[in-house]
């Protein structure tokens, strides 16, 4: 019986090691934020009913919601803040909630500028709803890869944010847009996050 044990160590190691060393080499293949981000992560797209069928399209529009914010955080983290440029990553990170506080931002940027963020990659996203006095609360979880400025993996975290989907009437049809009401809430909220999506 100790002979298998140190046996199944002596391949538990070697395996522990090569995926240690496999994860550390891992770089960012994702697509790099530019200039190019700025112009098509400005949240101004609506979505009709019909697109919002099913929990797959919700998914979809959620995760890319999500990986802009990433993208113009990890831009404007990188850069000096005090820029006109800058100012104006900030109003397009600001544009995808529906309130403009500058607390939204505050527990996403204080995350990426403790860990010198520069690309960021999401993956796994999920969503759940909750109905609360007649609103429907819609949550995502989703874990975020973070990389540095040599695109060199530095850890993964889980997250989470809270979302909703406001009616933006268009002519004969109804539109919805989509905008974030909370995004890597704090504990207490997040304990709150959690109690919805069971």
């Amino acid at each position: 019986m100790e002979k298998r044990n140190k046996s199944y160590q002596w391949i538990a190691i070697p395996v522990l090691l090569t995926i240690g060393i496999i994860s550390c080499n891992k770089k960012y293949d994702g697509v790099d934020n530019s200039m190019e981000t700025l112009r098509n992560a400005n949240n101004n797209a609506t979505y009709s009913k019909t697109k919002l069928d099913s929990m797959q399209a919700t998914n979809m529009i959620t995760s890319q919601k999500v990986q802009d914010l990433l993208d113009l955080s990890a831009l404007y983290t990188s850069g000096n803040k005090d820029t006109e440029i800058d100012s104006v990553i900030y109003t397009q990170m600001q544009a995808h909630f529906l309130t403009k506080d500058s607390n939204n931002l505050k527990p996403l940027l204080r995350e990426m500028d403790s860990l010198k963020v520069r690309y960021a990659k999401v993956n796994n996203l999920s969503t759940s709803k909750e109905v609360k006095n007649q609103d429907t609360l819609d949550f995502a979880t989703f874990d975020v890869e973070y990389y540095d400025n040599k695109k060199t993996y530095i850890t993964t975290v889980n997250r989470k944010a809270e979302y909703m989907l406001k009616a933006s009437p268009v002519k004969f049809q109804k539109e919805f847009k989509f905008y974030f009401t909370k995004f890597y809430p704090k504990k207490t909220d997040s304990i709150q996050i959690e109690k919805a999506a069971k």
